[in-house]
């Protein structure tokens, strides 16, 4: 069995766990890696619930902000969202999260349905990043949102933040 769970990721003077907007899973969120000018990645382990909403979190920092909410390892729901560039959702390991995806209904949702082509959301995240103060690669960008995990879906979620000029892979 995989990890379930959230990344959290943002950027502050003081710690993200201590934000108004995450205090429901304060409690259960630690501290993964910290990285230049106060980017910082917590986790929350849950299988379900509720941690806070991504355009709280930027709000309240005045920085963009990051949700990578993991499935069994499988694959990753991200959510993002930035002051002034707004908020956007799309998902890493697309083949894995499209088996998460239906329920057998007569007008069966796909995977546009819910989440930005890869493309589309490369172009998001340029916009994010750039809010950041950081220049990306739009085209590395599409390579990692259109990637399989290897072999776990977070492998793929820190490449992007990599990408992104947030962590350090």
């Amino acid at each position: 069995m995989g990890f379930w769970g959230y990344f959290v990721v943002g950027r502050g003077e003081r710690p993200l766990a201590e934000l108004d907007a995450l205090a429901g899973a304060a409690q259960g969120m630690t501290l993964r890696t910290s990285a230049p000018d106060g980017w910082q990645v917590w986790e929350y382990p849950s299988g379900g619930g509720d941690i806070g909403n991504m355009n709280d979190v930027a709000r309240e920092t005045g920085a963009p902000a990051l949700f990578g909410y993991v499935m069994d390892s499988d694959c990753v729901v991200v959510e993002a969202a930035a002051p002034e560039s707004g908020a956007w959702t799309t998902c890493l390991a697309r083949t894995a999260m499209a088996g998460y995806i239906g329920g057998g209904g007569e007008e069966e949702l796909t995977l546009e349905d819910y989440f930005l082509e890869p493309r589309d959301a490369a172009d998001r995240a340029v916009d994010w990043a750039a809010e950041a103060g950081h220049t990306v690669s739009a085209a590395e960008l599409v390579e990692v949102l259109s990637a399989d995990p290897d072999p776990v879906a977070e492998n793929l979620f820190f490449r992007l933040l990599d990408r992104l000029g947030v962590v350090p892979e």
